[in-house]
């Protein structure tokens, strides 16, 4: 049994929490969004947005509508929201402050020797232009996210893959991380969220 990243061929990453240290400026892109709504109800999203931090934010734009204000949204409308949210994003997350530097030492040291991708719920176009702008890009043979879900993206990875499941290994910081390498059948390591730490393979550092 494989018990540290650096024993598997393919490592797929998620982004926010894991490469970027980026989830309380996702908060503040849907509190501005979302800032003709009730304090209450905004509250209440991101709670849901920091349970599921795995699921895409046109997921959690629906979930807000139909479940919190219980109204109906159209998809044009989650789109126009979505990309909204996008152009905070790209203007907040572009500094390489955000970057978590235990984990890009760590990916920048083996990605010659270990295929590294991105398998994220943030928005695909975003993420790449992200990585392009922090310089990280080049680490990656793919990044993809949203409007994909994860679970999707990772069986698709799988299905054109010519490595073995086992030798691949999937790293997030939520529970929808988990669920997308339990469904596919591939080893999950948690990192930077200690309630994950029961699930068994858990990285407190890659250098420790």
């Amino acid at each position: 049994m494989k018990t540290k990243p650096d024993q598997y061929k393919v490592i797929l990453w998620d982004f926010d929490g894991v490469i970027v240290e980026s989830n309380k400026v996702r908060e503040s892109g849907f509190r501005k969004v979302l800032e003709q709504f009730p304090e209450e109800q905004i509250e209440e999203l991101i709670k849901f947005h920091n349970l599921n931090g795995g699921l895409s934010r046109y997921v959690k734009f629906r979930y807000f509508y139909e479940v919190i204000c219980k109204s109906s949204i159209s998809e044009e409308k989650v789109q126009h929201l979505a990309d909204s949210f996008s152009e905070i994003m790209l203007k907040k997350l572009g500094s390489k402050e955000y970057l978590i530097n235990d984990t890009v030492k760590f990916i920048e040291s083996n990605s010659n020797s270990i295929e590294m991708n991105i398998v994220s719920g943030s928005d695909q176009n975003e993420l790449r232009i992200l990585c392009s702008r922090l310089d990280i890009d080049k680490n990656f043979k793919s990044i993809c996210g949203s409007p994909t879900p994860k679970n999707t993206l990772v069986a698709d990875y799988l299905k054109n893959s010519k490595f073995k499941n086992e030798e691949i290994c999937l790293i997030g910081d939520s529970m929808n991380d988990y669920e997308a390498a339990a469904v596919n059948e591939i080893d999950f390591y948690g990192y930077n969220n200690v309630e994950l730490e029961y699930l068994g393979r858990y990285i407190k550092s890659f250098y420790n």
